[in-house]
């Protein structure tokens, strides 16, 4: 059973930063790319960033620049650093696991997620 738990929301205002974590169970996540999804009140789940095995990075126009992915691979943990939050940044945020190595935008192309964590950012 792959188990993603994430940690790291909270609350904080307007310009600040938190960093995310997404810890896998051993092995849960070799070889595939993994990604933050977000989820603010009575919208659809968005993506925001997706990270390949090798490192390879792709952002949501919305969260470019502000935000940074990363993955420790013999950890098995998946980072997203954000930085300079806006209120609209505001959601339950959730990592997935891809089916694929590739990069993918599209919430179906990843089979497992985690329970989600929320960030609220007061302004």
């Amino acid at each position: 059973q792959v188990q993603l738990v994430e940690s790291g929301g909270g609350l904080v205002q307007a310009g600040g930063s938190l960093r995310l974590s997404c810890a896998a169970s051993a092995s849960a996540v070799s070889s595939v790319a993994m990604a933050w999804f977000r989820q603010a009140p009575g919208k659809d789940r968005d993506f925001v960033a997706t990270i390949t095995w090798s490192g390879a990075t792709y952002y949501a126009h919305s969260v470019k620049g502000r935000f940074t992915i990363s993955r420790d691979n013999a950890k098995n943990t998946v980072y997203l650093q954000m930085n300079s939050l806006k209120p609209e940044d505001t959601a339950v945020y959730y990592c997935a696991r891809s089916r694929t190595q590739r990069i993918s935008l599209l919430a179906y192309e990843y089979d497992y997620w985690g329970q989600g964590t929320q960030v609220t950012v007061s302004s």
